[in-house]
Protein backbone atom coordinates (compact mmCIF):
# COMPACT_ATOMS: atom_id res chain seq x y z
CA UNK A 1 0.00 0.00 0.00
CA UNK A 2 1.52 3.60 -0.80
CA UNK A 3 2.34 6.12 1.95
CA UNK A 4 -0.03 8.36 0.31
CA UNK A 5 -3.03 6.17 0.59
CA UNK A 6 -1.96 5.48 4.07
CA UNK A 7 -1.64 9.01 4.75
CA UNK A 8 -5.22 9.69 3.55
CA UNK A 9 -6.86 6.77 5.34
CA UNK A 10 -4.89 8.59 8.65
CA UNK A 11 -6.37 11.60 8.08
CA UNK A 12 -9.98 10.47 7.07
CA UNK A 13 -9.88 8.15 10.37
CA UNK A 14 -8.23 10.87 12.65
CA UNK A 15 -11.14 12.97 11.60
CA UNK A 16 -14.16 10.57 12.17
CA UNK A 17 -12.38 9.24 15.81
CA UNK A 18 -11.89 12.35 17.42
CA UNK A 19 -15.12 14.12 15.86
CA UNK A 20 -17.34 10.28 17.31
CA UNK A 21 -15.76 9.31 20.26
CA UNK A 22 -12.91 11.71 21.11
CA UNK A 23 -10.38 9.06 21.53
CA UNK A 24 -7.18 10.03 19.35
CA UNK A 25 -5.57 6.26 20.11
CA UNK A 26 -8.77 3.54 19.66
CA UNK A 27 -8.14 0.70 16.64
CA UNK A 28 -10.49 -2.42 15.58
CA UNK A 29 -9.83 -5.37 13.51
CA UNK A 30 -10.59 -7.75 16.39
CA UNK A 31 -11.80 -3.99 17.46
CA UNK A 32 -9.44 -1.52 18.32
CA UNK A 33 -8.49 2.07 16.41
CA UNK A 34 -5.62 3.60 17.67
CA UNK A 35 -3.61 1.54 14.85
CA UNK A 36 -4.86 4.03 11.80
CA UNK A 37 -2.15 6.41 13.10
CA UNK A 38 0.71 6.76 10.82
CA UNK A 39 3.08 4.55 12.13
CA UNK A 40 1.23 2.84 14.78
CA UNK A 41 -0.34 -0.10 12.53
CA UNK A 42 -1.12 -0.99 9.01
CA UNK A 43 -4.39 -0.24 7.72
CA UNK A 44 -4.37 -3.95 7.23
CA UNK A 45 -6.67 -4.71 10.96
CA UNK A 46 -9.16 -3.23 12.91
CA UNK A 47 -9.37 -4.77 16.76
CA UNK A 48 -11.50 -5.66 19.77
CA UNK A 49 -13.30 -7.99 23.35
CA UNK A 50 -15.78 -8.35 25.22
CA UNK A 51 -17.91 -10.78 27.33
CA UNK A 52 -18.95 -14.85 25.80
CA UNK A 53 -22.03 -16.45 25.43
CA UNK A 54 -23.79 -18.90 27.91
CA UNK A 55 -22.61 -21.86 27.63
CA UNK A 56 -25.97 -23.19 26.75
CA UNK A 57 -25.31 -21.10 23.77
CA UNK A 58 -22.31 -22.72 22.82
CA UNK A 59 -24.18 -26.15 22.97
CA UNK A 60 -27.25 -24.97 20.89
CA UNK A 61 -24.76 -24.18 17.97
CA UNK A 62 -23.15 -27.49 18.12
CA UNK A 63 -26.33 -29.68 18.09
CA UNK A 64 -28.60 -27.59 16.35
CA UNK A 65 -26.65 -25.62 13.76
CA UNK A 66 -23.92 -27.87 13.31
CA UNK A 67 -22.63 -27.95 9.60
CA UNK A 68 -19.23 -29.76 8.66
CA UNK A 69 -18.89 -27.88 5.95
CA UNK A 70 -18.08 -24.73 7.24
CA UNK A 71 -15.54 -26.41 10.18
CA UNK A 72 -11.93 -26.17 8.95
CA UNK A 73 -9.04 -23.10 8.31
CA UNK A 74 -9.66 -20.03 6.48
CA UNK A 75 -8.01 -17.03 5.31
CA UNK A 76 -10.06 -14.43 5.94
CA UNK A 77 -10.19 -10.87 4.71
CA UNK A 78 -12.44 -7.97 6.52
CA UNK A 79 -13.11 -4.99 3.54
CA UNK A 80 -14.76 -1.73 4.08
CA UNK A 81 -17.80 -0.65 2.70
CA UNK A 82 -20.02 2.57 3.36
CA UNK A 83 -18.01 3.77 6.16
CA UNK A 84 -17.65 7.41 6.80
CA UNK A 85 -14.03 8.01 6.94
CA UNK A 86 -13.14 5.00 5.46
CA UNK A 87 -12.43 4.20 2.18
CA UNK A 88 -14.33 1.33 0.21
CA UNK A 89 -12.24 -1.39 -0.43
CA UNK A 90 -9.46 -0.57 2.16
CA UNK A 91 -8.82 -4.11 3.97
CA UNK A 92 -9.99 -3.91 7.84
CA UNK A 93 -8.46 -7.24 8.61
CA UNK A 94 -6.33 -9.78 7.32
CA UNK A 95 -6.65 -13.15 9.34
CA UNK A 96 -6.33 -16.90 9.44
CA UNK A 97 -10.12 -18.68 11.57
CA UNK A 98 -10.71 -21.66 12.22
CA UNK A 99 -14.26 -22.77 12.85
CA UNK A 100 -14.75 -25.56 15.06
CA UNK A 101 -17.27 -28.65 14.75
CA UNK A 102 -18.72 -27.84 18.11
CA UNK A 103 -19.69 -24.67 17.14
CA UNK A 104 -16.98 -22.22 18.16
CA UNK A 105 -14.46 -20.35 16.48
CA UNK A 106 -11.23 -18.62 16.81
CA UNK A 107 -9.54 -15.75 14.75
CA UNK A 108 -5.86 -14.53 14.73
CA UNK A 109 -5.88 -11.02 13.46
CA UNK A 110 -3.50 -9.02 11.72
CA UNK A 111 -3.59 -6.36 13.94
CA UNK A 112 -0.40 -5.92 16.34
CA UNK A 113 -0.26 -8.83 19.30
CA UNK A 114 -0.16 -6.16 22.27
CA UNK A 115 -3.60 -4.58 21.48
CA UNK A 116 -5.10 -8.35 21.59
CA UNK A 117 -4.82 -10.26 17.89
CA UNK A 118 -6.69 -13.51 19.28
CA UNK A 119 -10.68 -12.97 19.51
CA UNK A 120 -12.76 -15.71 19.95
CA UNK A 121 -16.58 -16.57 18.40
CA UNK A 122 -19.52 -18.65 18.36
CA UNK A 123 -21.48 -19.67 15.15
CA UNK A 124 -24.64 -21.07 14.45
CA UNK A 125 -26.02 -22.60 10.82
CA UNK A 126 -28.84 -19.89 9.65
CA UNK A 127 -29.77 -20.96 6.38
CA UNK A 128 -28.68 -23.58 3.21
CA UNK A 129 -24.86 -23.07 3.36
CA UNK A 130 -25.47 -19.95 5.27
CA UNK A 131 -24.06 -19.32 9.23
CA UNK A 132 -23.80 -16.64 11.70
CA UNK A 133 -20.90 -15.97 13.70
CA UNK A 134 -21.30 -13.71 16.97
CA UNK A 135 -17.46 -12.92 17.86
CA UNK A 136 -15.72 -11.07 20.73
CA UNK A 137 -12.28 -9.32 21.47
CA UNK A 138 -10.46 -7.36 24.03
CA UNK A 139 -9.17 -4.72 22.67
CA UNK A 140 -6.11 -2.53 24.03
CA UNK A 141 -3.93 0.80 22.60
CA UNK A 142 -0.23 0.15 21.92
CA UNK A 143 0.77 1.48 25.39
CA UNK A 144 -1.21 -1.38 26.96
CA UNK A 145 -3.59 0.69 28.22
CA UNK A 146 -7.60 -1.00 28.14
CA UNK A 147 -10.30 0.19 25.67
CA UNK A 148 -12.72 -2.23 25.69
CA UNK A 149 -14.95 -5.24 24.20
CA UNK A 150 -15.45 -5.23 20.58
CA UNK A 151 -18.74 -7.35 19.02
CA UNK A 152 -17.79 -8.78 15.37
CA UNK A 153 -20.70 -10.54 13.48
CA UNK A 154 -20.38 -12.11 10.07
CA UNK A 155 -23.60 -13.64 8.05
CA UNK A 156 -21.46 -15.85 5.53
CA UNK A 157 -22.59 -18.29 2.80
CA UNK A 158 -20.39 -21.08 1.12
CA UNK A 159 -19.98 -21.49 -2.42
CA UNK A 160 -21.32 -24.99 -3.58
CA UNK A 161 -17.91 -26.72 -3.37
CA UNK A 162 -17.13 -25.57 0.29
CA UNK A 163 -13.87 -24.01 -0.05
CA UNK A 164 -14.86 -19.90 0.02
CA UNK A 165 -17.72 -17.80 1.75
CA UNK A 166 -18.81 -14.74 1.70
CA UNK A 167 -20.98 -11.99 3.69
CA UNK A 168 -21.29 -9.28 5.80
CA UNK A 169 -19.77 -7.94 8.78
CA UNK A 170 -19.76 -5.82 11.75
CA UNK A 171 -17.50 -4.02 13.89
CA UNK A 172 -18.86 -2.98 16.85
CA UNK A 173 -15.81 -0.99 19.33
CA UNK A 174 -17.02 -0.42 23.22
CA UNK A 175 -15.38 1.35 25.85
CA UNK A 176 -15.39 -0.48 29.39
CA UNK A 177 -18.82 1.03 30.36
CA UNK A 178 -20.54 -0.41 27.25
CA UNK A 179 -20.57 3.00 25.68
CA UNK A 180 -20.39 2.82 21.59
CA UNK A 181 -17.12 3.81 20.23
CA UNK A 182 -17.23 3.31 16.52
CA UNK A 183 -18.95 1.22 13.92
CA UNK A 184 -17.84 -0.20 10.82
CA UNK A 185 -19.53 -2.52 8.06
CA UNK A 186 -18.77 -3.84 5.11
CA UNK A 187 -17.99 -7.36 2.65
CA UNK A 188 -15.98 -10.96 4.45
CA UNK A 189 -14.57 -12.84 1.89
CA UNK A 190 -12.75 -16.27 3.01
CA UNK A 191 -10.67 -19.16 1.43
CA UNK A 192 -10.43 -22.60 3.00
CA UNK A 193 -6.84 -23.52 4.25
CA UNK A 194 -5.69 -27.20 3.43
CA UNK A 195 -2.81 -29.31 3.48
CA UNK A 196 -1.98 -28.50 -0.08
CA UNK A 197 -2.15 -24.99 0.57
CA UNK A 198 1.20 -23.01 -0.37
CA UNK A 199 2.58 -19.80 1.53
CA UNK A 200 1.96 -17.70 -1.34
CA UNK A 201 -1.69 -18.30 -1.60
CA UNK A 202 -2.65 -16.42 2.31
CA UNK A 203 -0.18 -13.32 1.64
Amino acid sequence: MSTMFKTAITGTLAIFLVGAVLVSNATAECGYFGGWKAGAIQPQSWQGPAQFRPTSFLLAAAQEGSDERIVGFWKVKLISEGNSGIPDGAVIDNSFAQWHSDGTEITNSSRPPATGNFCLGVWQKSGPSSYKLNHFGISWDLSGNLIGPAQIQEDVTLDHKGNHFVGTFTIDQFDVSGNLLAHIAGKVTATRITVNTPVGDVL
